[in-house]
């Protein structure tokens, strides 16, 4: 699913209240919220669906692939993502 197939179910479930640009704002200006949120440290929690946080990896040593020999991969940030129970249970329950 693209960010353009969410503007779209979200317009036929508004229906004639909105416009599809409007629809497609709404869902911009949400992924906008959450990557400011993201991007100061926090974290955001959508009940039902999960919580998405950034976590601070630290530096470490690894291997060139290409000679093997050893080099350090700078230490970063990422994005981690953890499922609610409720969003678990309901997927694990569609599959049986």
């Amino acid at each position: 699913m693209t960010k353009a197939d969410l503007a779209k179910s979200l317009h036929e479930k508004i229906g004639p209240k909105t416009t599809k640009k409007e629809a497609a704002d709404l869902v911009n200006i949400i992924f906008d919220e959450m990557k400011r949120a993201l991007a100061a440290g926090g974290s955001v929690k959508i009940s039902g669906f999960g919580n998405f946080f950034v976590r601070t990896k630290r530096p470490r040593v690894g291997r060139n692939p290409q000679t093997g020999k050893p080099m350090t991969i700078g230490g970063r940030r990422v994005l981690s993502f953890k499922v609610s129970q409720v969003l678990k249970t309901e997927l694990n329950a569609r599959r049986s």
